[in-house]
């Protein structure tokens, strides 16, 4: 008899995997062999518009009648202009070199997926507006963020492809791709490529990009003193004055773990940092619930607790952002607490502004 989600779970450990790849190559293809001008993203829109083809193409042929929650729309790739076709054929070549690869571990031809199963661009854009959806409360929706860490997907550094099924606003099942994380924890220099996946009420287990080799996952309990934080590259994302105050606040010692996407929930989950705390930068910012979504499972069923900054669940049933929900902490369970003290001590000293 199957497990609640075990399909499910199986679908976006495949589908992640196949996305990885996808963005692997056109890091390669677009960024490895390629100059670009400084400032160019035309690489992560390829990667992006590309990923979300195959992933929603997929989803179409598994659960047809599942909505997404997805990051793109193909508005800019129907343009009659020059850029706007040559981008198209370049995505739509893409898209289809990943759709049409042979069957992997895993992987079902009722999928739309192996030989043969090239799409046209029109059936390649169709697939890309699948991720319209604009979320809510009740049913069955996957939220899709296909290359999660844009800049460090630019410097060959961290990134995340994401996909998560939440069902009547609760997290069902999370999958993140790693293509550039350290598979053994403490040894950065080794083999990289990791998928984590979680599955409500059945815990977390992490893969190799290959797929095989699952490794249960359980956030080591340590004294808040020892753990470390895990925040955002950029400062633009995170406040990091406000975290290495809340770090003093707690006694810690060591220093940030700093890198770009979920790569830091993937990290958090195995036990490497201890907690994440990530507080926007100025008032009025929303958190998109596709940067959240698979990481909030990944860390729960791992062992650990996730909020925002007052405490108060992160809410997945709004839309398409989390709503009120003020900044995120995850850490382990017994820290999530203190660790949420030490933010409000923080925040009573005026450094962060609520809105």
């Amino acid at each position: 008899m199957s497990q609640p989600y075990e399909k499910e779970a199986e679908f976006a450990l495949c589908a992640v995997r196949r996305a990885c790849y996808l963005t692997a190559s056109v890091f390669n293809k677009l960024i490895k062999n390629e100059t670009l001008v400084k400032g160019d993203k035309s690489p992560v829109t390829v990667g992006d518009f590309s990923a979300q083809a195959l992933i929603c193409t997929m989803l179409a042929n598994a659960f047809p009648d599942d909505l997404i929650v997805g990051e793109e729309d193909s508005a800019d790739l129907r343009e009659d202009t020059d850029a706007s076709r040559a981008l198209k054929d370049r995505i739509v070549e893409l898209a289809n070199e990943a759709i049409t690869g042979e069957l992997a571990l895993g992987d079902l031809v009722q999928w739309g997926i192996g030989p043969g199963a090239a799409r046209t661009p029109e059936q390649l854009l169709d697939a890309i507006d699948r991720g319209g959806y604009n979320g809510g409360r009740t049913g069955r929706m996957w939220t899709l963020d296909p290359i999660d860490g844009t800049k460090g997907f630019l410097r060959g550094g961290q990134y995340a492809v994401c996909l998560s099924l939440i069902v009547d606003g609760a997290v069902k099942v999370g999958a993140i791709g790693c293509p550039n994380l350290h598979v053994e924890v403490g040894k950065p220099d080794g083999e990289k490529g990791c998928i984590f996946v979680a599955v409500r009420g059945r815990g977390a287990q992490q893969y190799t990009l290959a797929g095989a080799d699952p490794k249960p996952l359980q956030l080591p309990v340590l004294p808040s003193s020892k753990i470390s934080f895990l925040e955002s590259v950029e400062a633009a994302h995170a406040d990091h004055g406000f975290n290495a105050r809340v770090s003093e606040v707690l006694g810690v010692t060591l220093p940030p773990v700093r890198m770009d996407s979920q790569a830091k929930y993937c990290c958090l989950a195995r036990g490497e940092g201890g907690a994440y705390l990530r507080m926007p930068v100025g008032t009025g910012y929303r958190e998109k619930i596709w940067d959240h979504a698979p990481g909030a499972v990944l860390v729960e069923e791992a062992g650990g607790s996730i909020s925002d900054s007052r405490g108060q669940p992160l809410d997945f049933g709004l839309g398409r952002t989390l709503g009120e929900n003020f900044g995120v902490v995850a850490a382990e369970k017994t820290v999530h607490p203190k660790v949420i003290e030490a933010v409000q001590t923080a925040v009573s000293e005026g450094l962060a502004k609520f809105s």
